[in-house]
């Protein structure tokens, strides 16, 4: 028996055999031997369970796990509630006690180490690569991080595929009115991120202006109001978690989240100057999460030239506004958005800077010379069509309009 007397088990039990079941960034469908898993590390957990691997609802919950104080081990233990479809807290305690007391017995064949293997169909352990990437996409999440998004205590960091956030309740077919929202799950908290009001109260003209094309002022009051206990960490960790429960649950109020977030920091510039730490970390974060997105069959986002055209052009503006400054921290953001750019361009073929051939010759197989020109891009780079047109306002026209 390879009973090592201390660590972390978590126990998932009766599991139906066509459920899904899920640990960080590992996913499977459990043997009829499973039991759990074992051997947790320290730090923040996400386990994840459906009906089936196919279409269907998922739940999850997310977990702290500490580091043992003596040779002990703890057990969390989970059951599989039919009627809710998910794991719930075992509500006997009797049941908890002798788990506890016999977790021994199931330790060899019924709890698979965390990360090192998974049991397979037909039950037999085959091995998967490990990887210390879990702990690179979490370590800005916090108790009192998931404490606020999910609405929950210790031990109650719960949500669903279904779990959304009031301001995304009308894009949601169904859930068009406050009734409906009430009638589900405690709703998500998630920053309050207004991308169509960037400007101060008040404020008009010109700076209303350069508060639109410039976020800088909104991403510095959503700072200091609404992220007080650790700051900037707030703004990644939200991204962290909110691109996690699109990878594992595929909830589409955590995709509009986490689509926000890009947009409000890769369309400031004047916030580089004095928060260039926090840059680095959006586009680190940014590419970490952008190289797991191929971990669900078909790939997290279609990242075609119309499916990307979103992320690209934020990139591509991103560039542009900080190729326009120099301040402190500058050289850091752009190393980090420079390693980011070779990334996309390897992956997606993606140009973010504008020094790319726009007309050339092509020889064609019969030796055959034809001059061509490149107008998928003519939109950002305000060319052809979309060229900016000068129109002359006559006398005759001031007239007539006013």
């Amino acid at each position: 028996m390879d009973f090592p007397g201390w660590g972390t088990a978590v126990l998932m039990l009766d599991l139906p055999s066509a459920a899904l079941c899920g640990i960080d960034l590992l996913s499977f469908t459990p043997s009829l031997r499973f039991r759990g898993i074992k051997n947790l590390p320290p730090g923040i957990h996400f386990f994840f369970t459906g009906a089936s691997a196919s279409l269907s609802v998922r739940h999850g919950t997310w977990v702290q796990i500490g580091t043992p104080r003596s040779e002990s081990t703890t057990v969390i233990i989970k059951k599989w509630d039919a009627e809710k479809e998910e794991l719930v807290e075992e509500p006997d305690q009797a049941v908890q006690m002798r788990w506890r007391a016999n977790i021994g017995t199931v330790w060899d064949e019924g709890l698979t180490p965390y990360r090192q293997s998974v049991l397979s169909a037909g039950g037999e352990l085959g091995a998967v690569e490990e990887t210390n990437d879990w702990a690179r996409l979490t370590d800005c999440i916090t108790p009192a991080l998931l404490s606020r998004i999910t609405n929950g205590h210790l031990d109650d960091w719960t949500l669903s595929s279904a779990s959304c956030a009031k301001e995304d309740t009308e894009s949601i077919p169904g859930l068009s009115n406050e009734e409906d929202f009430a009638a589900l799950e405690k709703p998500l908290g998630f920053l309050p991120i207004n991308l169509k009001q960037t400007w101060r109260e008040g404020a008009v003209g010109r700076e209303r202006t350069e508060a639109a094309k410039d976020r800088s002022w909104a991403l510095g009051d959503l700072i200091e109001r609404h992220c007080s206990q650790d700051g900037e960490g707030q703004i990644i960790g939200e991204m962290q978690f909110t691109f996690l429960m699109v990878l594992t649950l595929g909830n589409y109020s955590c995709l509009e989240q986490w689509k926000r977030i890009l947009n409000l920091a890769l369309t400031c510039h004047s916030a580089t100057n004095d928060r260039s730490g926090l840059f680095v970390k959006v586009l680190g974060a940014l590419k970490l999460q952008l190289q797991h997105s191929n971990d669900v069959e078909g790939g997290l986002f279609d990242f075609s030239d119309e499916g990307g055209a979103m992320l690209k052009n934020l990139l591509k503006t991103f560039r542009r506004g900080l190729e326009d400054r120099n301040g402190n921290g500058h050289s850091a953001i752009m190393d980090e958005l420079n390693r980011l750019e070779s990334y996309v361009k390897s992956e997606y073929g993606w140009e973010l800077s504008d020094s790319y051939v726009r007309r050339g010759m092509l020889e064609l197989e019969d030796g055959e010379q034809v001059e061509m020109e490149v107008s998928d891009l003519e939109g950002e780079d305000e060319r052809g069509e979309y060229a900016p047109v000068i129109l002359e306002v006559t006398e005759a026209y001031n007239t007539e309009r006013f």
